[in-house]
């Protein structure tokens, strides 16, 4: 597992670095997806989740779950076209949640792909630290808390 500036990226994750958001196939044609440390980092902490409903549909690039911390509101990103088809109850009764188990507890939906080719724009395995690193340099961000 990489750790880029005391933020862990799972290798067995797919990420989409300019939105922070992770997806793990789970074998059935569906994606769990969630944020990464840094989208925590970013938002200091996150308060409330608000995702979008089950059967809904999502564009690429456009939001399938809503975030809030104490002052910011934020859209999560999604990385392809597809519909919600399950939502992490507990996490929109416990928001903080995310903030310490963001790829654990703190998963926020389960999506299907429109297309096969879900992860044409994603980053896994050894990209995915020099893809963090390239981006971080970019954007002046010293790295995750301890």
């Amino acid at each position: 597992m990489p750790l880029i500036r005391g933020c862990n990226f799972p290798d067995d994750l797919f990420y989409d670095v300019a939105h922070h958001a992770w997806y793990h196939a789970l074998g059935d044609g569906t994606l769990r997806a969630g944020v990464t440390p840094v989208a925590i980092a970013l938002a200091r902490e996150v308060l409330v989740f608000t995702p979008r409903r089950v059967g809904k549909d999502f564009e690429k690039g456009r939001s399938f779950a809503t975030v809030e911390s104490a002052k910011w509101v934020g859209a999560v990103r999604a990385a392809f076209d597809g519909i919600v088809v399950a939502v992490n109850e507990r996490l929109i009764e416990r928001p903080t949640v995310v903030n310490r188990d963001c790829y654990g507890e703190g998963w926020m939906v389960v999506v299907r792909p429109a297309t096969d080719g879900w992860q044409s724009d994603l980053v896994t395995g050894s990209a995915v630290g020099p893809a963090y690193e390239a981006w971080m340099d970019s954007e002046g961000f010293s790295g995750c808390a301890a």
